[in-house]
């Protein structure tokens, strides 16, 4: 029986294309639990549609992307943090810490999960840090640490 799959399953294939499996497999566990319906053209017209929608979607998330990388690549953030004799930090600046002066920056909303630091910042300095928009786009921004007086 040919299906289209509505959601991706392992070791059969993604959302949206159409796989000839066995009767009883479609019938009794892909149909039942809403992984897959039957390949009809009219099933398969949605799916086109579908496809159409998500990669206009894809191309307009790629584009706004670039443009907020264009931003970024250009901002050099500095914090003021209290620091010992060897210049090391009281405490560290954290992507989320790095995500709030961005949001204050640029006014956009910057998922701390997208900045990529190893650890936090311990040490007075300028670090570059990249910010992962998409799996292809990690602009750079500076981080300047400076002691406070």
């Amino acid at each position: 029986m040919k299906v289209l799959l509505i959601k991706s399953v392992d070791n059969l294939g993604r959302a949206g294309e159409v796989k000839k499996v066995a009767d009883g497999y479609a019938r009794h566990f892909l149909i039942p639990k809403g992984l897959a319906v039957p390949a009809t053209e009219g099933a398969l017209k949605e799916a086109e549609l579908r496809r159409q929608a998500q990669t206009r979607r894809q191309q307009r998330l790629e584009m706004e992307a670039e443009s907020l990388a264009r931003t970024l690549s250009q901002i050099t953030l500095t914090f003021r943090a209290r620091a010992g004799e060897k210049d090391k930090l009281y405490g560290s600046i954290t992507n989320a810490d790095i995500a709030k002066a961005l949001e204050r920056e640029t006014g956009q909303a910057i998922d701390k999960r997208k900045i990529v630091l190893e650890e936090p910042i311990r040490e007075l300095g300028s670090y570059s840090v990249p910010i992962k928009l998409l799996p292809d786009l990690a602009p750079q921004i500076t981080v300047i640490v400076e002691r406070e007086d």
